[in-house]
């Protein structure tokens, strides 16, 4: 059976990208959902010599392997300064040295929160622009802006404008994938 793979570009342990994460995947009810939170895997930065030294960390490996076994991908990224973290990018690094195609051809819904009023959304074209040149299919992007002001853990997106446009904008990356 396949499954759908979620995580945040985020290696924060209070990560509002990856509660974003977590709380889609919770709509996420007819296929299995594999939720990894990347806090829990701390990846060296990437350098060649460290490369040539110590090679792919099993981890690196199993990740790659997740992404490629995927039917479809939900990603949200946070925003460092205008762009997406070290973190993510260093990431991004890592798995294109592994195989430059480790994201070609799944379909991704990609998202992005902070708590500012723009919702990240620098970051979150950045990061599309990155995944699109690895041949990813980004199926649509979804920005949550003022992430305190909009988002609760149990009630979910608070804005009844924003989280119909959330509900619709996963519904059609679910759409994509079947």
């Amino acid at each position: 059976m396949s499954y759908i793979l979620g995580f945040a570009g985020s290696n924060s342990s209070t990560s509002i990208n990856y509660k974003l994460v977590r709380y889609t995947a919770s709509l996420v009810t007819q296929q299995e959902l594999r939720l990894l939170n990347l806090s829990n895997y701390p990846f060296p930065v990437y350098s060649e010599d460290y490369e040539k030294e110590h090679g792919f960390s099993n981890a690196l490996v199993a990740f790659k392997e997740d992404i490629q076994k995927a039917s479809g991908i939900i990603i949200s990224v946070n925003e460092h300064n205008g762009n997406p973290s070290a973190y993510f990018k260093n990431l991004i690094d890592w798995l294109s040295r592994v195989d430059i195609d480790f994201i070609r051809h799944q379909k991704v819904f990609l998202m992005a929160t902070s708590g500012g009023k723009r919702g990240a959304q620098s970051s979150l074209e950045v990061s599309e622009k990155l995944l699109l040149r690895f041949g990813a299919l980004v199926t649509d992007t979804f920005s949550l802006p003022s992430f305190s002001d909009n988002f609760d853990m149990e009630k979910g997106i608070l804005d009844t404008e924003l989280a119909s446009e959330h509900s619709k904008k996963v519904q059609a990356f679910l759409d994509a994938i079947r």
